[in-house]
């Protein structure tokens, strides 16, 4: 999926004291996606449409949807897939997820592109949201 020249884009890196398989898991598995990110019904397929659901944050305008479609699936190294908000301003990015083996560890790459120039706030919200959202995935990949 191309993205287009006049957008910007959020990388979010952690370095996991967990192996890439356990990172995978957290990573894929729609319950476990759920525990650190948001209720959903992904599934590691490419093709795979699903949905992403939170309570709509106030004051309105967004619905608390995000529409996502998995475009790549490589395990246990690479997953992207289309990241669509619904409702006024809807985003439209792709989020790839690359995990890297580092010791006994695994470093963890989240890049988020297509961000629009007049999406500056809802970028920088974003890579706020993710690194939140890494410690998570850090922690439930520690159960596995």
């Amino acid at each position: 999926m191309s993205v287009a020249q006049d957008t910007k884009g959020i990388v979010v890196e952690r370095t996991m004291p967990h192996p890439p398989e356990k990172v995978w898991r957290a990573l894929t598995q729609g319950p476990l996606v759920a525990d650190w990110l948001m209720p959903n019904d992904f599934e590691a397929k490419v093709g795979h449409r699903f949905r992403f659901r939170m309570e709509p944050p106030p004051p309105g305008g967004w619905d608390g949807i995000v529409e996502s479609e998995v475009i790549e699936v490589e395990p246990p190294s690479r997953l992207v897939y289309r990241w669509d908000t619904t409702g006024e301003g809807g985003l439209r990015t792709v989020c790839t997820w690359t995990l890297t083996p580092e010791g006994s560890g695994t470093q963890v790459r989240m890049e988020q592109t297509g961000f629009r120039p007049h999406e500056e706030l809802n970028r920088r919200g974003a890579k706020m949201g993710f690194t939140q959202f890494l410690e998570g995935l850090e922690r439930v990949a520690g159960t596995l």
